[in-house]
Formats: structure tokens, sequence, C-alpha cells
């Protein structure tokens, strides 16, 4: 049967012999014992939920919460919930679905069962509360234990020994980048807070969850989706990004380098990501032959340690480097203790091809390494040591110094030149492992995929979340955008709405205001005022809070030790705006600056006063006022009621005034609140 061409041919002709054609197809296929609506084969697949969606999973109380997943296509599912609600749905041609189902309010533990006719899956220990997205860099992924031994967090033993909060839970999200959007993220688990388990969660998080949950009496979810040293531009999806046109021609290498990633990894084998300290441990690779002294490495790149090792000639990777040296031993009849001054993030270490140590598990990238090495395991002369070093994310590093050192105090450096051979990598989201003969000279050049590529952080650890349902966002990040403020004007409150694009809904967005610190390179040293105060441009869409922490910032640190306060104060914010607390927000906001004579009257939201406007206790410093020039100078400023006098003698003539306008400026104006002011000028 076919449509003959012509240009005569009437439409209602055209849809009768359609009509035809499709009424012989469904006979045919009844005929035959297929769906009588589709000539396409049914999709098998087996009942599988999101990883999202799991034991002691929190869900957004009183809405109604999308869950989706996969099983065979026309395939009905039900979802069963002992709160006393059920949906229905069928499984789509490709053998998805997606359902929504409604929630109670606040309470648990429950039970779900997601069920068709020949499995059932079941969920335990749901409770129903209120749900938070938690992302940014490192200042929202630091932990409660902190990253020791520089990176700590105030309080940190007896915050984790108090920490009794079973219905507050965290699901970390595994960090990850893609180059096109993802639709689920690795192996994550919901874990109840306890002092056993806090120490690794999001210090931010757990102590603006911690607040809500004292306040509100309701369970809190916190979904983690954070990575340290990451801008804001990986954040973005491609789509909206696009509308900038700055980095169209990044998006073109990337989208030309995901073609070879596709056509290379496709016949590489490959296992699930390691998650847990047990997956590393039982980690299955097909290097054992290299830890042996026997083997030769003579073709293997070379890497000088200590330093990075997370590197080949064919760009950066996550993933397992071995690492080989030989070394000659004098006297092998006495005991020695091999150091090492850390390995970022893990390792296995063997000696002439036995085991002699290593440290595998979370919080351990800065522990310095310490193992005994008998003298049964040295021969005289030539000997070997292989490292297994896994990096899971950022730079991967072994710092020294490196060393062994006998039981009579002879030192055998082991600094310098090493072999090193990719053993195993993790590309988006999966773990490929390679043997000692794989030719790796075809792998693509994964150097131009970073963390801070446009939109793969948004694909790999964004994008899975969406529908889940939330309450909200909180946002900690800014440091890696320092020295490019002009365009993080753009693209922070840009990101805001793609995500809020993605959602279907104008999601409450709380994020943090970057500390004083003093950066030492040179396209960002004194160049964090003016991010911070891009930041503060943010505020001009709905539903968002800034929360500021110019008093609270650690000069040679990056990662402030405070965040308590910086979790209690994004918590004001949702108290106040989501759950009808009446409080303060928000520390002074620069409103405007008028010009009276040879003065600046300086204005401020008036919200953001509070009860008053207070000086800290070393007075007002910190302002500056400069004329049609520019040319800043120190100011002194007073407070006159709900506004500041700001001047200096040699400005006759002011038109511009600026405050906190520094790397390393801590606050001296706050409100009687205790909320410190933040940085701004009155320049356009």
């Amino acid at each position: 049967m076919y449509i003959q061409c012509n240009s005569e041919l009437r439409m209602s002709d055209i849809m009768k012999t359609v009509k035809t054609m499709k009424t012989f197809f469904c006979i045919m296929a009844m005929a035959l014992g297929l769906s009588a609506f589709s000539a396409q084969s049914e999709v098998k697949k087996e009942l599988k939920v999101n990883r999202l969606f799991a034991n002691h999973m929190v869900l957004q109380r009183e809405s109604a919460v999308d869950f989706w997943g996969e099983c065979s296509s026309g395939q009905k599912l039900t979802i069963s919930a002992s709160w006393g609600k059920n949906a229905t749905t069928i499984a789509d041609s490709y053998g998805k679905w997606k359902v929504k189902l409604a929630t109670p309010k606040a309470g648990g533990p429950y039970t779900l069962k997601i069920s068709t006719s020949d499995k059932t899956i079941t969920i335990n220990d749901v409770l129903i509360g209120e749900v938070w997205l938690a992302s940014g860099q490192s200042n929202m992924d630091i932990s409660v234990s902190g990253w020791l031994p520089n990176d700590t967090i105030f309080n940190s033993k007896k915050e984790i020994a108090g920490a009794n909060f079973p219905n507050i839970r965290l699901l970390k999200v595994p960090s990850n980048t893609s180059i096109s959007p993802m639709d689920s993220v690795g192996k994550c688990v919901w874990t109840p807070v306890s002092p056993q388990t806090v120490g690794s969660f999001s210090a931010t998080a757990f102590f603006y969850a911690r607040k809500l949950y004292q306040e509100l009496h309701v369970p809190i979810g916190i979904i983690q989706s954070a990575l340290g040293g990451t801008v804001v531009e990986a954040w973005t999806s491609r789509q909206s990004i696009k509308k900038l046109g700055d980095f169209n021609s990044t998006i073109e290498v990337l989208e030309k380098l995901e073609s070879k990633i596709n056509a290379y990894y496709d016949k590489c084998p490959f296992q699930a990501v390691p998650r847990t300290d047990e997956d590393w441990k039982n980690l299955h690779l097909n290097d054992a032959a290299s830890l042996k002294p026997s083997f030769d490495d003579s073709q293997w790149e070379t890497t000088k340690l200590p330093g990075r090792f997370d590197k080949t000639s064919s760009g950066e990777f996550d993933g397992v480097m071995l690492l080989r040296k030989t070394f000659e031993v004098a006297d092998p009849n006495v005991d020695y203790v091999l150091r090492i001054g850390s390995v970022d993030d893990m390792d296995q270490t063997y000696l002439n091809g036995v085991y002699v140590g290593g440290l595998i598990g979370s919080g351990l990238a800065t522990t310095v390494r310490e193992m005994v090495v008998p003298s049964s395991l040295l021969v005289k002369g030539t000997n070997t040591i292989a490292i297994r070093a896994i990096d899971t994310g950022g730079p991967g590093f072994v710092n020294g110094p490196i060393s062994l050192t006998s039981s009579n105090g002879d030192v055998i450096s082991l600094a310098g030149n090493w072999k090193s051979r990719l053993v195993a990598e993790n590309v988006s989201g999966k773990f490929y492992t390679y043997d000692l003969q794989t030719n790796l000279s075809e792998r693509p050049n994964m150097s131009q995929l970073t963390d801070r590529s446009p939109s793969v952080l948004f694909n790999a650890m964004i994008n899975p979340l969406v529908p889940y349902t939330i309450k909200g966002v909180i946002w900690y990040q800014g440091e890696s955008n320092v020295g490019k403020a002009d365009k993080y004007k753009q693209l922070f409150p840009l990101m805001i709405q793609d995500w809020r694009a993605k959602w279907g809904c104008e999601l409450p967005f709380y994020y943090v205001q970057i500390a004083p610190y003093l950066y030492e390179s040179a396209d960002q040293k004194n160049q964090s005022q003016k991010l911070r105060d891009a930041q503060r441009y943010a505020l001009k869409l709905p539903k968002t809070g800034m929360a500021v922490t110019l008093d609270i910032g650690k000069l040679s640190s990056a990662h402030p030790a405070f965040k308590q306060d910086v979790g209690n104060r994004l918590a004001r914010f949702a108290l106040a705006n989501e759950y009808g607390k009446k409080q303060v927000t928000q520390g002074p906001l620069f409103k405007k600056a008028v010009a009276k004579g040879s003065k600046m009257e300086v204005f401020f939201e008036s919200k953001s006063i509070g009860t008053g406007l207070l000086a800290s206790a070393n007075g007002l410093t910190g302002f500056e006022v400069a004329g049609a020039d520019r040319v800043y100078v120190a100011a002194e400023a007073q407070i006159v009621g709900g506004k500041l006098i700001v001047s200096n003698s040699s400005v006759q003539q002011p038109l511009y005034v600026r405050y906190a306008w520094s790397d390393g400026f801590a606050a001296t104006l706050f409100n009687m609140e205790g909320l410190p002011a933040s940085t701004f000028t009155s320049e356009q």
C-alpha cells in the first residue's frame, strides 16, 4: 500500500488513506500477538526507581512530589505510600515512567512500595519534611570534620559529638563532570545525622539544616551537590550559557571532544564508580603484574614526586595512577619506615610486590602516611616501590617528603622521577579500567574537559536532580570567579534563573557572599571586593538573600572556620521568608548615596537596618570617598539615625563612596542584630 505523490490530491483523501493504513497495521499486529497501537517492539527493562529515592530519604511535605524510573514499556506501575496515598502510571515506549505522589504533613517514618505485575521495590524509613539543595564550591563542600590540618571547622569535635539528629538526613551527590546532561547520579545514599556520620557532611549545610530543625521541629533533608575550585559557569546549563555568547567557542570544542570520547570509551571495559570506602578497598584493577619488581616500565611516562600525579600527556583525570620507582638499599638487614607526606586522596603501597600499607577512606587526603617495611621485604641493591594513587576529584597530589628511614637512622630519599601509568579513570559516571597493554596514546585529550568547563557540573550534578521536589537552594561559591566580577554579574543571576526554569518554579535561592581572604595570584589579588559587590547584584532577583561574612573571614585561608554563623545566617532567610518567622534577615544593604556639599549621605535598605546601625568596637573604618577623578581616599564615617555621613576634608566635592574595598578588610558596620554590612560601591 502506498500514497501516490500528486499535487492535486486533497488532504481529506490523504487522511483517509493514512487511517486505512493504520487500521491495516493494527489488525496485522493483533494477529501476530503484538500491541495494536504500536508496530515498535516492546522495550524490556527491569523495574528501577531513580537512585535519589532510597531508604532514609526525605520528601517535601504537603506537595505533589515527582518520582521517576524505568520498567518495560507499556507496563503499569503503582506507588503505594503507608500514609494512605497511591499513584499509578504506565511506562512510555522507551521504558521510562514518571508519576506524582501527594505527601502529607511532616512526619514519619513511612514506607513506600513501587510495584509492577512482576516486581516490587520497597523504600523504608521515609520522612516527610523540608528538602533543600546545597550547592557551590569548596566552602559548601568542606565537611564538619574539616580538611586538616589547615582548614578547620570551629568547635568541630564538640559539634560532631553532639550531632544526634536522626531526623536530619543528607544525600551527597558524587563529584562528576559530563559534556551532555545526565539523567542519573552515581551511587549515593541518604544518611541520617549522628556523631558517626556527620563528620563527612557539608558543614554549612549541616548547620543550616540544624537551625531549621531546631526552629521548625520537622525532618530536614539536604541534597549536597558541591565541588571545590569550581566556577559558576560550570554549574549553568548549556542552553542558558549560550545566551551570553562568551563561551560558545569552548562549547564547540567540548562537543567535538564528546564524539571522540564516545568513540574511545565505548571500547573500554568499565565498572560502577566506587562510592564507599569498602568499594575502594575492593576495587578490581588489571595492574597486578606492574606491582612486581621484575615488571618492565621503561615505556611508561615519567612523573616527578612530590607533586601532582593526576596528569598524563593526554590530560588530567580522576581515577587511579600506578606509580613505580626503583631505589638502592645498602643494608637490607634492618627494618625501615616508609613515610609519605600525604596522598590526595587515597593510596595502596607495595614494596617488592608485597602490600605494606596506605590509607583508603574519605577525609584522609592530608594525613601523613607511615608504614613499617620489615627487613624481610628488602634485598641488597635494587628494590621497587609501587603506589596505587587514587584521585577521586580535583587535583591529585603525592606530597613530600617521601623517604625510607632505617632503624639505624639512614635515610633513602624517594623524591624525583617516578614511572607512571593510568590504570583506571572516572569518565561521565563510569569507572573505566585499562590493561597494562592498552594503547593509551589513543585516549582523547581530556585536558580540554575540566570541572571548570562550562555546563559540565550542571550536566552531571544538577540535571540528574531535576525534578526532585525541593523547597529551595542554598549556595556558597564565588572564590574561583574572583578576577572576573563583571562577568559574574551576568553569570550568577543567569544560573539562578536557569535552575528555576529547570525545576519549573521560582525556587527560593539564598547564598553566601565570599569572605575576606588574601588572594595571591596576580589575576585575583585585590579583586575579591569586586566579586563580593557583583554577588550583591543578584539580590535584584525575587526570592533571594545574601549572607554576608565580612566579619568571619580567615585571611590565610579561603575556608573560614565559623560555618555555624554561615549556616545560621542562611537559615534566617528561610525562616523569615518561607516559614513565617519574624526576624531581621540581613545586615545593612547599600541603597544609595547622595552628595551634600563636602559630605556623602549613605542610605541603606530599610529592612536591613533592623533596630539600628552599629559601629564595631574599633569604630567605623573601611570607608572611602572620591570626586570626579575617582581617586579614593580613606574617609571618616558617622552614624546619624538610619544613615551614614561619610567625608574627607581633602575631597570637597565627593561623588562616590565605597566600603570594604579590599581583599582582607574585616567588617566595622553592623546592625543592632549583629549582622555585618556588605561590601558596596556607589559607582554603577
